[in-house]
């Protein structure tokens, strides 16, 4: 055997185990779902991310300071220590909807509605809902998808017009922000 020969085969014994082992993790990830599901899982929560700062939930689900919405408080609805026990005088025509300067708090002729915690914390958040709540809840616009009807400023046009794979890139998301601790208090009726 001649030197380029000898050098060819020990070079084989050297690069052969580092193919594998560069290989074969890749191939076992894929078929299992790793790396390409976890790249697609990234692609989806980004789309999330991307769907609820287009469709402005952070304009009523984050309470804002002095028109700024709390960073902290991303998307964790109306704050439990700002209580409201009854709905302020109605409105008059035309301007018939007040707005808690937080803007976490909305009174019309439906009553008070108090915007959702969507953290995923578990006790006051959407932290025990499944997919196919949060989807069957923006598509039939009912909480839980079959409770009392979602209340005024959520605009059906958001549960009747994404698509359920939309709907479920904003769930991804929501799961993947800080939850935060906040019970948010049940719609109050209208005043008299």
């Amino acid at each position: 055997m001649s030197t380029l020969q000898r050098v060819f085969v020990a070079s084989l014994f050297i690069f052969i185990p580092v193919v594998l082992a560069i290989a074969v993790p890749l191939w076992s990830t894929r078929g299992e779902g790793g790396a390409s599901t976890a790249h697609a899982e990234a692609d989806r929560v980004e789309r999330g991310r991307y769907l609820v700062s287009i469709s402005a939930c952070t304009d009523c689900h984050t309470p804002h300071d002095r028109g700024v919405p709390d960073p902290k408080r991303h998307l964790a609805g109306h704050p439990a220590e700002q209580v409201i026990t009854e709905a302020p005088p109605a409105g008059e025509l035309p301007w018939i909807v007040k707005v808690k300067d937080s803007m976490t708090a909305w009174s019309g002729p439906w009553g008070v509605s108090f915007t959702r915690n969507l953290t995923p914390d578990k006790e006051t958040g959407i932290g025990t809902w499944t997919e196919e709540n949060f989807v069957t809840t923006l598509r039939e616009m009912r909480h839980m998808g079959l409770g009392r009807p979602l209340l005024p400023p959520m605009p059906t046009i958001y549960g009747q017009n994404m698509t359920d794979e939309d709907l479920r890139a904003i769930y991804a998301y929501l799961r993947t922000i800080p939850a935060v601790h906040n019970r948010v208090p049940d719609p109050l009726p209208p005043a008299n």
